[in-house]
């Protein structure tokens, strides 16, 4: 993945953050909700960041 994905996905968790915090602030729940929903997206696109990462060491290490 490129740095532009990365940088991408933290601000996709920290925006999940802020929306959660402002939920719990305001108790709006659907806020706190999508917050946490952001910051899973986030998470999981991070996870498949790291599966990509980890195969293209694999390969390097193979075509070396």
């Amino acid at each position: 993945m490129g740095i532009s994905d990365k940088i991408s996905n933290a601000a996709e968790d920290a925006t999940g953050k802020a929306k959660e915090a402002a939920g719990k602030a305001t108790d709006d729940e659907r806020l706190e909700a999508e917050g946490k929903g952001d910051q899973a997206s986030a998470g999981v696109k991070r996870a498949g960041e790291k599966v990509k990462d980890a195969a293209s060491d694999v390969k390097d290490a193979f075509t070396k």
